[in-house]
């Protein structure tokens, strides 16, 4: 990333289909916490100095690191965080199919079996709820809600602007 010899929208190419790709493996499960956010943020903002590189301060003449401001404005994909939390997009896709479809079943469907001792496992369904509350939306069947396509679509992308910078 940091090579003379490759363009800078080369190396975003790069970053975007094969780094982000192998970094958001299976993220539509993932669930995330304040703590994995940043470091997911401090990840994405350090490749992209990688790819940027320094800058010449045109009042001293030195060289300094960019700012995370400037990094935001020379990417202008989303980063990565909001791509993760755009996971309520499926979520609503999935609560819409029918009862007869296999990924419905999987997704309202209850494991048997009893479950290890500790203590209770963050759920992917927890975060959406989690979620939805932080956004002032207290309803807890969210499956009823992602019926209305309008509504959802308001809430999801609510959800995806939540602190993210």
């Amino acid at each position: 990333m940091s090579s003379r010899l490759l363009s800078k929208n080369l190396k975003i190419k790069i970053y975007r289909s094969i780094i982000l790709s192998v970094v958001l493996y299976g993220c539509e499960i993932w669930s995330l916490t304040l703590r994995e956010e940043r470091k997911l943020k401090v990840f994405e903002n350090m490749v992209l100095r990688r790819i940027f590189g320094p800058r010449r301060d045109e009042v001293t003449g030195e060289w300094r690191r960019l700012r995370n401001e400037e990094l935001n404005n020379f990417y202008s994909s989303p980063n990565i965080v909001r791509v993760i939390k755009s996971r309520m997009r499926w979520a609503g896709h999935v609560a819409r199919m029918g009862e007869d479809r296999g990924v419905y079943r999987v997704f309202v469907g209850k494991p048997e079996g009893k479950r290890p001792l500790g203590r209770r496992r963050r759920r992917w369904v927890d975060n959406i709820r989690m979620d939805l509350q932080e956004v002032g939306c207290g309803y807890t069947d969210w499956i009823g809600l992602a019926q209305e396509r309008d509504r959802w679509r308001t809430l999801v992308s609510a959800v995806m602007n939540l602190r993210v910078p």
